[in-house]
């Protein structure tokens, strides 16, 4: 079984040996990890990846050969009993029977009406319109439908949630991605080239030659050196509905690395609110504050925010309407913000823009940024990189 795991963790590019997969072998000989996923796969990394950047690929290749082994999540067991969330069955709703349903007036009703159902409950529910449980219309849990209410874990199916509660891990972005496209390199050097500055300290070989043949001496001769003066800030939604597009993002993300000298990248999700964050892993304990981001990097940058922009309108227009904590201020009040300190700005939507319409966030998004969202084809693409060189 070592064996077999090794070669795959070979298959994905991380560069482990014969050695260090003898030196887990011993390690597990040792009991040093026993009966235990968890301890096992600190164990296996501790091992055999000795660059924090290859994380990812363990982390993808570990869960790609050990799938189905999963730890039970226990993040609403003081909250919610388990027997409440087990899923007996799936009950079916045609368009009509969804298109009766109705949602709250609020986002404060919503979560006043989910602490009452936390008070009053005292036993499990299946396929009902009420309570806390599964399979049925209710706002509260998961398995069924609603228009928008708050998944109680479980797996997104309908992705109409206002709130989700439980804690998710989403895994970084990799860099190293190969492109499926070329079309994205192509479309990102049209903004490299408008911005070219540079000394003349570089060495004009030909010149030199021509001069100095004519001169009967050494006269050497430069030319303005030519190098990539743009500095780019990519702010990536990650997670949620935006799993759909991982390879595409990932291309992208890849293909930022390659053109643009000057970058830095950090995460949100669904919407800019008072923090974002470089790790995935971390981010749960190592923000970075908005204001931060505003105060250090000046408004030379070209700001490049990615996402599908699809999200309950509360995530945009409601204080604590964020699908994972209670945001103290609204999701357009901090793009405004990074709008006036950012004015060369676009938001580039992996959403093909003719389903733009059908999704009432994308439309306050586009809005609030004044127009400057661009599909992620190759004619958006460009579009998008005349914007940012206006």
């Amino acid at each position: 079984m070592l064996i077999d795991f090794f070669e795959t963790l070979r298959s994905k590019e991380i560069p482990a040996t014969p050695r260090e997969l003898l030196d887990l072998i011993r390690a597990l000989q040792a009991d040093l990890a026993f009966a235990s996923m968890d301890d096992f796969y600190l164990l296996a990394r501790t091992c055999l990846v000795k660059d924090e950047k290859l994380y990812d690929r363990f982390d993808l290749a570990f869960s790609q050969f050990f799938e189905g082994v999963e730890a039970a999540d226990a993040s609403l067991s003081s909250l919610v009993p388990d027997d409440w969330l087990q899923k007996t069955f799936e009950r079916y709703l045609s368009d009509e029977d969804k298109a009766k349903l109705k949602g709250y007036e609020s986002l404060d009703e919503l979560m006043e009406a989910f602490k009452q159902r936390l008070d009053e409950q005292t036993e499990r529910h299946a396929g009902g319109n009420k309570w806390i449980g599964t399979g049925g219309t209710s706002a509260f849990g998961h398995g069924g439908y609603h228009p928008d209410g708050i998944r109680v874990g479980g797996e997104s199916r309908h992705r109409k949630a206002v709130k989700v509660w439980e804690k998710r891990e989403f895994r970084n972005l990799d860099d190293r991605q190969m492109l499926a496209d070329r079309n994205l390199q192509v479309a990102l050097k049209r903004l490299r080239k408008f911005a070219r500055t540079g000394a003349h300290e570089e060495l004009d070989l030909d010149g030199t030659i021509r001069a100095t043949a004519q001169k009967g001496y050494l006269d050497i001769q430069t030319v303005r050196e030519k190098h990539n003066a743009v500095k780019v800030l990519l702010l990536l939604d990650i997670g949620g509905s935006m799993d759909d597009h991982i390879q595409r993002i990932e291309a992208l993300f890849s293909a930022c690395r390659n053109e643009f000298k000057h970058l830095e990248h950090f995460y949100f999700h669904n919407c800019v609110y008072e923090s974002v964050w470089k790790d995935n892993t971390r981010r749960f304990d190592q923000r970075i504050s908005t204001y931060d981001l505003i105060h250090k990097y000046g408004q030379d940058y070209k700001v490049i925010l990615v996402g599908d922009a699809s999200m309950s309108p509360y995530e945009i227009a409601a204080p604590g309407g964020s699908v994972e904590h209670f945001n103290e201020e609204t999701g357009q009040v901090w793009l405004s913000r990074i709008i006036k300190q950012w004015p060369s700005l676009v938001w580039l939507n992996p959403v093909p823009d003719s389903a733009w319409m059908y999704t009432q966030s994308i439309q306050m998004i586009q809005q609030q940024i004044e127009g400057r969202m661009f599909p992620m084809t190759l004619e958006g693409l460009e579009r998008a990189m005349k914007c940012l060189a206006k």
